[in-house]
């Protein structure tokens, strides 16, 4: 029946799953529930996150809110500018939200585009905020996949591996209609299924690993920081809420080595997360059947950008890893022999 997802490996099998609902006679879509439900959990999780961390949760409520609309109008755009050959005759549906059509990559470029410039206005660390800020990310990254579940779209070509879905054939668009599909059809009650990956499933199964790699990273690193024998432990309560409430890791107004330290490793959890999510990412968007084209390439813009992403954080964590090595070591006086 129409409605119907099912996962035959897994002898799961969803009935009515509807993609919109009324309410007082306005139709309220289920992906644009799912992504507002994505972005305020984002958002409670970042202020947790900041306040668990010694930096102030109201800034990043500010922050916030201001990034993720101006994240939402630039991935508009980018998908706007990267599907140009139909927006260019359909004009009118630039606009229109209501059949999706957003684009991650677009809104991580507006999301920290505009932490820099918040960041320089409010007089904040913009490192130690895209490090904060990435955990809510990748978080939101997760659960808003879920809405492309509902749309029926952003799935793969045909597979019969464990976690094979069908769709109805009604319920997809006949774009992203494979011949390898067409090949497959199964016909269940009457009703024509075709079998695909479920790739909205696979890249929220990896943001989640992501996002559980970077709270361990950001919570192992303030544990050292915390536990370090350094001057700051002689500092007084004020002193520290003060240093807590201004910059979250660094100190305030003390230059110490371990102070160097803090600012030098500031960014590198935003680096890693570019890198596993670039990584998840190229791998994903190659199954799909609905990709956004490079212009005159025939290259999936999804992939390019996540190869340039992988491949810029890789080189930036390794240059930053030298850097601190060469401040612990300036002199090359580190016995390197046993």
């Amino acid at each position: 029946m129409e409605g119907t997802i099912r996962f035959p490996n897994l002898g799961i099998m969803l009935t009515h799953v509807i993609k919109s609902f009324q309410v007082g006679g306005l139709e309220i879509a289920c992906y644009g529930v799912v992504l507002s439900i994505a972005m305020m959990t984002g958002l409670w999780l970042v202020m947790r996150v900041a306040k668990a961390t010694g930096q102030n949760a109201e800034d990043y409520f500010d922050l916030g809110i201001a990034a993720i609309l101006v994240a939402l109008v630039c991935a508009r755009i980018y998908y706007v500018v990267f599907s140009w050959d139909y927006y260019s005759t359909h004009l009118s549906e630039i606009v229109n939200l209501r059949k999706g059509g957003l684009a991650i990559y677009g809104g991580v470029i507006g999301g920290v585009l505009t932490v820099l410039i918040f960041c320089h206005i409010r007089k904040m660390n913009s490192l130690l905020a895209l490090d904060t800020m990435s955990v809510g990310l990748v978080w939101g990254q997760a659960l808003g996949r879920w809405g492309n579940f509902f749309n029926r779209e952003a799935f793969g070509d045909y597979t019969d591996n464990l976690f094979a879905m069908q769709l109805p054939l009604s319920d997809v668009r006949a774009s992203e209609i494979t011949d390898a599909m067409r090949a497959h059809l199964e016909s269940i009650d009457g009703v024509e299924y075709i079998q695909v990956h479920p790739t909205f499933l696979y890249e929220s199964l990896w943001n989640l690993g992501v996002l559980v790699i970077l709270l361990f990273l950001t919570f192992s690193r303030r544990k050292k920081r915390i536990g370090r024998k350094n001057p700051m432990k002689r500092e007084t309560l004020h002193q520290e809420t003060i240093r807590r409430e201004n910059t979250g890791f660094e100190t305030a107004g003390i230059e110490t080595s371990e102070g160097k330290k803090s600012r030098s490793g500031a960014g590198d959890i935003f680096l890693m997360y570019l890198l596993l999510y670039g990584a998840g990412r190229f791998w994903i968007e190659g199954l799909r059947t609905d990709q956004l084209i490079l212009f005159g390439t025939g290259l999936p813009v999804s992939q390019v950008v996540s190869a340039i992403l992988v491949a810029v954080s890789l080189a930036l964590l390794i240059i930053k890893k030298l850097w601190r090595t060469r401040e612990d070591d300036p002199k090359g006086t580190i016995d390197k022999t046993d």
